[in-house]
């Protein structure tokens, strides 16, 4: 059954690959009908709450935030602990660790039972495009900082984290903030460019 004038709620999740650990916060234990503290999730629970018309498509979308991670969503329905339906939206990206590894997924939960479905897709849409419109800013901006300074990627991405810190701006800001000026402002001489040129058609 689907009980009706359930409240639109909003609720994190963490999901850590070592150990193939879940975190909820308490608003998504109590989607799921628990009391916050009372139960420890893991991706058999996940599964066994979803829908079972929900459940392949759920599974597929665990696997994949499981081993390669990346921005996704999904709309699915899971039956609480009391057998009621409710309609949600999920939606995540990898998360990283501190050299830059994906070591999970990290997002939230919507509880949309009485929302329109229109006004879900445009939403949800909207929140992937954000993040995948970041991730490739950032990518860019530590390729420039690889080759200027020869450093790996991971200390590249320090490098934009520890400016994102000090001046208290958000990373995605920041990249695109040294994208612009790169284009603006940074002449590559002619030698280099003629260097680059000759490595790219020929290799060596």
């Amino acid at each position: 059954m689907t009980k009706a004038g359930a409240p639109h709620r909003v609720g994190g999740f963490l999901y850590h690959r070592a150990g193939d650990r879940w975190e909820w916060s308490d608003t998504v234990a109590r989607m799921h009908g628990y009391q916050p503290g009372t139960v420890t999730p893991t991706t058999e629970l996940l599964l066994a709450h979803k829908h079972p018309d929900d459940r392949a498509h759920v599974a597929h979308t665990l696997h994949t935030i499981r081993t390669s991670g990346g921005a996704f969503s999904s709309r699915h329905r899971i039956i609480d602990t009391k057998g009621v339906t409710r309609s949600v939206v999920v939606v995540g990206d990898r998360l990283l660790g501190d050299t830059a590894e994906t070591i999970g997924s990290s997002g939230f939960y919507i509880d949309v039972t009485d929302t329109l479905e229109t006004s879900i897709t445009e939403a949800v849409d909207e929140v992937v495009a954000d993040i995948t419109a970041s991730r490739g800013a950032i990518e860019q901006a530590k390729g420039m900082l690889m080759l200027i300074y020869r450093i790996p990627a991971d200390r590249a991405f320090d490098v934009l984290v520890w400016h994102s810190q000090q001046t208290n701006v958000k990373l995605r800001d920041i990249a695109d903030q040294l994208l612009a000026r790169v284009a603006g402002k940074l002449d590559v001489p002619v030698t280099l460019r003629t260097r680059f040129d000759h490595l790219l058609l020929h290799g060596n």
